[in-house]
């Protein structure tokens, strides 16, 4: 009784260091859409994604073997750790990287804020999840409202065929991130978060740099200032080691639905960031449409938790 109070005491002394750490996290992932437009500015977007992910794996290996040891996986775990890799960090990284050369950061934030509503839609279609009226109606308002942002208010672009290349890419990102997200589902059966963060980037990284190296990219940066170096070192460090490691810590000690929640604010971060920094200027369409993704994820997130909660109860209940 004595340890089980001092444990509940512990989680709820570090819960305000926990939520600093989140607020921190979707502030840094805001400004990864910043960093990411200023550094394919100047460099090509492979090689960037490649020197990124080599900064960023070397610091997650480092904090893995200090915290867990020397990796030992077997070779199912190495194909998931390599799925993931290619759809969450190389497809992924390909689809936000050459979007950010097309269109405004603040503005691929706002679509990529529709991902918790299709994870939400995927699990209940793929996966059998439970599926409220209330949860339905989340998915379809972000839906609608990454659909204002994508034609910037004129949804008719979309059966005109008129939504650009950059507008897809970055919805590829959602889908992409979507796939890793149920592949981390499974890996999270015999990994750590931190040693699967580590797997999948380092894979990932390997994808990346050999797609880098075919394109004959991986070593142009003679033109690159330190204002695109800064960005990539702070892709790396920062919006890639740093936030993934804080985002698995909070997962661990207050569960991840609540951990989740917080990604709302990445694109409130992208947004700001993207204006004071870059000098955009998002119009009223496309802020309204980013409006309604952020009600739509909250809804969505807010009827899956009432649901786990009902089934919790008719367990406990039976």
């Amino acid at each position: 009784m004595a340890a089980s109070l001092s444990v509940a005491l512990a989680r709820v002394a570090a819960s305000p260091a926990t939520y600093f750490k989140l607020i921190a996290t979707a502030a840094l992932w805001g400004a990864t859409w910043v960093a990411a437009r200023i550094a394919v500015s100047e460099a090509a977007p492979l090689a960037v994604a490649s020197w990124r992910f080599l900064l960023a794996a070397l610091v997650l290996g480092a904090l893995l073997v200090v915290r867990e040891g020397w990796p030992r996986w077997s070779v199912g775990e190495w194909l998931t750790l390599s799925a993931m890799g290619a759809s969450g960090i190389f497809l992924y990284n390909v689809c936000f990287l050459y979007g950010m050369t097309m269109i405004q950061a603040g503005r691929g934030a706002l679509v990529v804020a529709l991902t918790p509503a299709l994870i939400a839609a995927s699990d209940s279609l793929l996966f059998g999840a439970p599926m409220s009226p209330g949860k339905a109606l989340g998915i379809g308002l972000a839906a609608f409202g990454c659909l204002l942002v994508v034609t910037n208010g004129h949804p008719y672009l979309l059966i005109a065929g008129e939504v650009g290349l950059g507008e897809w890419l970055i919805i590829g990102c959602a889908v992409m991130w979507t796939a890793y997200t149920f592949l981390g589902r499974r890996g999270t059966r015999s990994l750590s978060p931190l040693a699967m963060t580590f797997g999948a980037s380092l894979t990932g990284w390997l994808m990346l740099t050999s797609a880098a190296l075919l394109q004959g990219s991986l070593f142009s940066l003679a033109e690159t200032s330190w204002r695109g170096w800064s960005a990539i070192a702070f892709l790396g460090l920062f919006g890639t080691a740093l936030a993934f490691t804080w985002y698995a810590e909070a997962v661990h000690r207050i569960g991840a639905t609540r951990s989740a929640a917080f990604i709302n604010l990445v694109p409130v971060s992208a947004v700001i960031l993207g204006a004071v920094l870059l000098g955009e200027r998002l119009g009223v369409a496309v802020l309204s449409g980013g409006a309604l993704v952020i009600t739509g994820v909250y809804i969505t997130n807010r009827a899956g938790a009432k649901l786990a909660s009902g089934a919790n109860f008719k367990e406990k209940a039976a």
